[in-house]
């Protein structure tokens, strides 16, 4: 890997040197780099499609696998679908996430659109993070669309933390999951968006079991004249509690638009919603301004521990 790819590595997967365990390290469009071990094993796609299957042997436990995807060649276009199999009562860390680097020019886009399948048995855990990242000159557009499709088995427990912080000029977000008796699904995502970049992000949950429970709550960030767009949709088919949350800072002349959805379907599901969107609180600059802090370095400050 040549400096730059090393870059986007260390950014999206804090990695600076070959992961333990297992891995596998996609880069334009090429395979730079796996290792299975004896619990998880990751295998090339048998039904045409571009990507990977990951699987993960029942009762594996404290093991981790690392997937990142980095773009450095201006101009790549790509669809990559990843499956990954969790075996009844695994407990597993899913590093993934994608870093783009384009200096192409103003007509360039490199694009990264993943998707992204989880068959979650029964009693297994997993905890999955995804980070997205974007550089290079400015002048070419970084464009990402990632897709997660959960399936929670009886007793199965997900947490995915997703996270957006810098350059991708346009996202879709997708994230699509249906919940068995007594599975938990938590998602956390963090985004910045600034100049004219435009994210959407869109969940839908459907709450199948009893005693199911779900949490996404979303934070985020919109500078400039950026555009962001949440919608999440809680089904309750079943006696189950779901929380939905968004909680986004709007400046300059961003536009932050928030979209909560709730629909039970059963007598005893128990769904609640919350969406705030405001500016930076005035107390809030002053405060840190008396500090010896710039205006600008104030809100830098802001924004850092809200998105933390």
């Amino acid at each position: 890997m040549d400096s730059i790819q090393k870059e986007l590595l260390m950014q999206i997967a804090d990695l600076h040197s070959t992961p333990e365990g297992a891995f596998n390290i996609r880069g334009n469009s090429q395979s730079l780099g796996r290792n299975t071990t004896a619990n998880i094993d990751i295998v090339n796609k048998t039904d045409g499609k571009d990507g990977i299957d990951i699987i993960i042997k029942p009762g594996t436990k404290n093991e981790s696998v690392h997937i990142p995807v980095i773009i450095s060649k201006a101009g790549l276009q790509e669809v990559v679908y990843n499956d990954f199999y969790i075996g009844e009562d695994a407990d597993v860390v899913i590093v993934a996430g994608c870093g783009i680097h384009n200096c192409g020019g103003v007509d360039t886009t490199s694009r990264h659109d993943g998707v992204h399948t989880f068959y979650v048995g029964k009693n297994a855990k997993v905890k999955y993070v995804e980070k997205h990242y974007g550089g290079g000159d400015g002048n070419g557009k970084n464009v990402m669309n990632p897709e997660t499709v959960v399936h929670l088995a009886e007793g199965a427990h997900m947490t995915m933390e997703t996270t957006q912080i810098k350059g991708i000029d346009s996202t879709k977000r997708v994230t699509k999951a249906d919940m068995a008796a007594g599975s938990n699904f938590i998602v956390k995502e963090k985004l910045y968006t600034h100049g004219v970049q435009v994210a959407d992000t869109d969940f839908v949950v459907d709450m199948n079991g009893e005693g199911c429970s779900a949490d996404i709550m979303s934070r985020s960030v919109a500078a400039n004249n950026s555009v962001q767009r949440f919608v999440s949709t809680m089904n309750g088919n079943a006696p189950c509690h779901g929380h939905t949350e968004c909680d986004a800072i709007i400046m300059d002349g961003a536009q932050v638009a928030a979209a909560p959805c709730l629909t039970a379907n059963h007598i005893d599901a128990e769904l609640v919603h919350e969406a705030a969107i405001g500016k930076i609180a005035g107390e809030q600059l002053i405060k840190l301004m008396t500090l010896g802090l710039s205006e600008k370095e104030a809100e830098e400050e802001i924004i850092k521990g809200f998105l933390h």
